[in-house]
């Protein structure tokens, strides 16, 4: 048994893996692109060959490291393993026991976490949160998942704490891929964006957007997608992802009203891609909302695509 223990970090675009030291050092990491189809055995096969891959980068297998731990979407119950609800997944609107069936692919002890709560904890203790003992992870991707620390500790209420993508910030809004109206992740979350980008262009609005997708072989509108489009001046994905930082501005004031936290870390794909760039925009936009006269400190996540899969590593020797 060595002392390294896996992360994987199940998003909605990708598959990121990663092996650790004692020490937090990254030993060995690999990718894989997300199933687009299929089931969530088809998902978990993806995310074992990548932690094994990972492993062989460190120079172990999997059944050689203490652990391995998981940072999923949906409900994902730490006890059992069961994830559920992962709608930004194929087939995975019902419950799948992922802990279970990773365990027995990989040979060693799997835990399961949320995605975000995850990712959240890792910057907390390893990353740009460091310095506070309260903050909210925001994580801008597929969806908009949140993550809560609260007077030095995680906070997961009953278990579902921290969907700051679900807050209503219109009342009869947007449909949200949750199936709900007016969630913040109805506008700002990459895969409803998408599919609003889709819903214009069919109603003949100009866009680039899925001609560069095709061009780029890619099988989403990833955000070097919209990157390359706004770079190029195309209306639809400025507007798109102005609308979306307008929704994250309202939602995080909310959420900043309710819990007064010392800071914002903002992470995920499409806010570490636009967070920087549209930092100014997210301030002003909160600053229309924040009760306080004093803002949180907004910062952008510092362990970059690894964060997620460093931080389901913890979750093993927790």
């Amino acid at each position: 048994m060595s002392d390294l223990r896996g992360g994987i970090d199940l998003g909605g675009t990708k598959i990121q893996t990663a092996v650790i030291d004692t020490d937090g050092s990254v030993k060995g990491e690999a990718r894989r692109a997300t199933p687009t189809e299929g089931t969530p055995a088809d998902v978990a096969t993806a995310m074992s060959e990548a932690l094994v891959e990972a492993a062989k980068a460190a120079g172990v297998e999997s059944a050689d490291l203490q652990g391995v731990g998981v940072g999923s979407p949906g409900d994902a119950d730490e006890k059992t393993g069961v994830v559920s609800g992962a709608r930004n997944l194929p087939g995975w609107e019902g419950s799948f026991p992922l802990g279970e069936t990773l365990a027995k692919e990989l040979g060693t002890t799997v835990r399961i976490g949320n995605d975000v709560q995850v990712a959240t904890e890792a910057e907390f203790h390893l990353g740009a949160g460091k310095p506070y003992d309260s903050l909210i992870g925001v994580f801008w991707g597929t969806g908009v998942g949140g993550g809560l620390m609260l007077g030095d500790k995680p906070w997961l209420g009953r278990g579902a704490a921290g969907e700051i993508g679900h807050m209503v910030i219109k009342r009869d809004g947007a449909k949200c891929p949750c199936g709900r109206h007016g969630c913040m992740e109805a506008y700002a979350g990459r895969k409803a964006m998408e599919d609003e980008a889709r819903r214009r262009h069919e109603h003949g609005h100009k866009t680039d957007l899925f001609k560069l997708m095709k061009k780029h072989d890619k099988p989403r509108l990833t955000s070097s997608i919209w990157a390359h489009a706004i770079d190029h001046g195309d209306k639809v994905a400025t507007h798109l992802i102005e609308r979306a930082i307008e929704a994250l501005g309202t939602g995080i004031a909310s959420a900043v009203n309710l819990l007064d936290p010392e800071a914002i870390i903002i992470g995920g794909g499409l806010g570490l891609r636009f967070g920087e760039r549209y930092m100014d925009d997210l301030l002003e936009e909160m600053r229309k909302h924040v009760f306080s006269e004093t803002m949180p400190d907004v910062k952008m996540a510092s362990l970059g695509d690894l964060g997620g899969a460093v931080g389901a590593s913890l979750l093993v020797s927790h």
